[in-house]
């Protein structure tokens, strides 16, 4: 029985950890998307952006509107976006995409967990190149047909669109630079957003054997403990 409840207590912390970074990164985007664009949501696409993803993790409407009014005092933190390249083990290309407000302590980690990891960062424009950078919106399938969506949506972006089965969710893909003009052609059509994401998307993908994966997965594992880590991008198939 005390196994049992060591074990329950370990996954409660573990679920709790992670949404408390979760609220973490999502306070950090608000700084930003209100620096950015201003605290209206009405007038600013990228605070619509987070304020949607702040639902989908739960994240109570009290805490995003405490956040908001945080990001306009002037005492408030200044959060800058950064992208770091550099290899893992066995010639892996790794994107580490970090939410900092001190770039010295920040860059100073991701180079240790890479040379510990026997990796290497490198300069930028190594490997980005490898990579496209793209959002996803994350929209409720019912009562929208496939075919009809592709058909409104592709003047506005649209590159893919799947269907979650399990989720009945449609996955809309649109590049970077497209991701104001496919949020406004949603809106317009009334189409919720459940949820919305920036990723980078590998090119070409690299074959590892399981022993080799283990070693990659390990130094990225370490870096998304690290709180300045909002996420880290790799090209193993």
């Amino acid at each position: 029985m005390g196994r049992i409840f060591q074990t329950r207590k370990a996954t409660m912390f573990k679920r709790y950890a992670k949404m408390a970074k979760a609220f973490t990164k999502i306070g950090r985007e608000i700084v930003m998307a209100v620096k950015l664009g201003g605290p209206n949501p009405d007038a600013n696409p990228r605070l619509r952006m987070v304020i949607q993803n702040a639902k989908a993790v739960n994240m109570p409407k009290t805490n995003v509107e405490a956040a908001i009014k945080r990001a306009t005092e002037k005492d408030s933190s200044n959060y800058d976006e950064a992208i770091y390249e550099g290899y893992a083990p066995h010639g892996v290309p790794v994107l580490v995409e970090c939410t900092t407000n001190n770039p010295t302590r920040t860059v100073a980690s991701v180079r240790m967990y890479f040379s510990r990891a026997n990796g290497a960062l490198g300069t930028n424009g190594s490997v980005s190149f490898m990579f496209e950078h793209v959002v996803l919106f994350k929209i409720d399938a019912a009562n929208l047909n496939k075919d009809d969506l592709e058909l409104e949506l592709i003047d506005f972006g649209l590159e893919d669109i799947t269907l979650d089965e399990e989720n009945n969710h449609y996955i809309i893909q649109t590049q970077f630079t497209d991701f104001g003009k496919m949020q406004h052609a949603l809106e317009e059509r009334k189409i919720t957003v459940i949820e919305s994401s920036k990723i980078y998307v590998p090119t070409t993908t690299k074959e590892l054997s399981p022993e080799q994966e283990a070693e990659v997965m390990a130094m990225i594992e370490k870096m998304e403990e690290d709180d300045d880590i909002e996420a880290v991008y790799h090209n193993i198939a």
